[in-house]
């Protein structure tokens, strides 16, 4: 499953996150973006937030005022089956950065902006399946652009990656 990247999205805090057009990827997460509630958001886990333009776009028809960025999502996507992503997938963005979805998140009353009459839950995994945004562990660092590509990888190709080296 290959798709791209559509929108790199940065903060310094808060939502949205507004487009920049090529970005450092780090384990932390994308380099100059923060986040104003570092319990809920960030760390290892939580490094990358992904969500799909599909996705936006459908809400959209539904109604809500959502734009890519608005749900605080570091990097818009598409062209990747979004409902069929899960935990434990991994992908590569662009030619280095690799990824691992760790987790659904769980919408924050922060969005609410975004949605037809607040409602955020809209996005929620537990009441609406394959619409929630993804967390993602930064496996391997490194640059990526709006327009990279994004592939999903097997474990068995991740973890020849990593032993061996990008190219094995």
């Amino acid at each position: 499953m290959t798709g791209r990247i559509v929108q790199i999205n940065v903060s310094p805090g808060g939502v949205p996150k507004r487009p920049v057009p090529r970005a450092r990827v780090m384990r932390s997460g994308i380099e100059g973006d923060a986040h104003r509630d570092a319990e809920r958001h960030g760390g290892s886990d939580r490094a990358l937030c992904l969500f799909s333009l599909e996705q936006i776009e459908a809400l959209q028809v539904e109604g809500h005022p959502v734009e890519p960025g608005a749900l605080g999502e570091n990097l818009t996507v598409a062209g990747l089956d979004w409902p069929r992503i899960q935990p434990e997938d991994f992908f590569r963005l662009g030619d280095e950065v690799l990824v691992q979805i760790t987790r659904f998140t769980s919408p924050c009353w922060n969005v609410r902006a975004a949605f037809l009459d607040g409602a955020y839950a809209r996005v929620s995994q537990q009441r609406h399946p394959g619409w929630s945004r993804g967390y993602a562990r930064v496996l391997v660092p490194g640059e990526i652009a709006a327009g990279d590509p994004v592939e999903r990888l097997t474990p068995a190709v991740v973890a020849r990656h990593l032993v061996v080296g990008p190219g094995a």
